[in-house]
């Protein structure tokens, strides 16, 4: 099987599904018309289809004529609240919902992945599984199905991720950690309020939050290991009722990013006690709550890592794999590497001659779609690879030779 040519061949199918996702953007637990969308090319590949009646997302499977493991191949399917700026012609409709984050990309490339695939069942030895994930962008879109058991039966997973430090088309595998982890505060400050005038009768807890988000930081710097790689970030504020009244309640919520399993333990006992001390010394009093939310993506299963280099390889050369630093941004395919051995892969989409320049998350975001058979196909060998491979094991479905 030649999935590189096999790619190329229904590009023009890739790009068209990619534009119909990106044009219908919905968010975070609400991507219905995606999942019906998504659902319906699957039944157009014989593909069985599994739908929730409680959550979106769609699982399709596609049972190898032979014998084998099961194989995961995951792509997520929601957009961010941004109102679109990226001047495509095929543009959200939706108002103030727009993919970019790259996730229609991910999409996209999946549906063409299956499509070669249910086109070569014959040839499969066991079963791919294709999650197309709902609410990555909430940070826990994975855990449903992980809670409902669509797992268990999994022995193996691969996710792609579109990004824009490379350059079109590069491809980076790497072994060890890759994303970062993510857990989330809330501080609520509480002082007494009094006539700005008049700020010795009073508390000012704004004054407070202030010194407070200043004093974040010195964990960062004093009390991280420095070789740690840490971000501690404030990302919202509320506070005041009137220009001339002294502020006695602030709400701040915020993001920690980091690699280390130990120092994320520690930091919700170390920033609480900055925070309450902080508010303390100035007189207000302070609450500190801390929600882990992600761990962060390791590609710790070096024979699953190699195999999906040795895909992409096998596709495109040697040259293909680029290195990539791990970065501080997050991904819920963790949570489902947490169930699963698995490996998180990137595709560069950088590409001045056509505008694909602007980082994930922006409201010009826009890709070089000539990437998109290059992701199809590697979603598509390496779940070849990985059930040839690995055919004569038993599997948590119980399949063997």
């Amino acid at each position: 099987m030649n999935f590189k040519e096999q790619a190329e061949e229904i590009s023009s199918y890739i790009i068209e599904k990619r534009r119909w996702i990106h044009s219908h953007a919905e968010l975070s637990f609400n991507e219905k018309e995606t999942t019906a969308y998504i659902a319906g090319e699957l039944e157009k590949m014989r593909i069985e289809v599994r739908l929730f009646s409680d959550y979106y997302g769609v699982i399709g499977t596609i049972h190898g004529d032979k014998p084998g493991k099961t194989v995961m191949l995951r792509a997520d399917i929601d957009a961010l609240p941004i109102e679109e700026k990226s001047g495509v012609e095929f543009a959200s409709h939706n108002k103030g919902v727009m993919h970019a984050c790259g996730h229609d990309c991910h999409s996209s490339m999946l549906l063409g992945a299956a499509r070669m695939l249910a086109a070569n069942r014959k040839e499969l030895c066991g079963t791919v599984k294709l999650l197309f994930q709902s609410a990555e962008e909430s940070c826990h879109g994975a855990n449903y199905y992980i809670e409902k058991g669509y797992l268990d039966d999994v022995d193996a997973l691969l996710g792609i991720h579109v990004w824009a430090s490379m350059e079109a088309g590069a491809i980076n595998i790497e072994d060890g950690y890759r994303m970062a982890s993510c857990d989330n505060f809330k501080i609520t400050v509480e002082g007494s309020s009094v006539h700005g005038s008049t700020p010795h009768l009073g508390k000012d807890a704004i004054v407070a939050a202030s010194s407070i988000i200043m004093n974040l930081q010195t964990f960062v710097s004093r009390e991280n290991d420095p070789l740690n790689p840490m971000v501690v970030t404030v990302g919202t504020v509320k506070a005041g009722k009137q220009f001339n009244i002294i502020a006695d309640r602030v709400e701040m919520e915020g993001t920690i990013r980091t690699y280390g399993s130990e120092m994320r333990e520690k930091v919700q006992k170390e920033l609480g006690r900055i925070v309450c001390h902080t508010a303390e010394a100035l007189g207000c009093k302070a609450d500190f709550v801390n929600t882990p939310i992600e761990p962060p993506v390791v590609n710790n299963n070096i024979e699953i890592n190699e195999i999906a280099r040795e895909a992409a390889k096998a596709l495109y050369g040697k040259n293909i794999l680029r290195p990539m630093p791990k970065v501080m941004g997050s991904e819920d395919m963790s949570i489902l590497m947490q169930k699963v051995p698995g490996v998180m892969c990137f595709i560069g989409y950088y590409n001045e001659a056509c505008g694909s320049v602007y980082p994930l998350h922006s409201d010009s975001f826009c890709v070089d779609e000539e990437i998109l058979p290059k992701g199809a196909a590697l979603y598509a060998q390496f779940a070849h690879d990985y059930l040839q491979k690995t055919a004569m094991q038993p599997g948590k479905g119980g399949q063997k030779l």
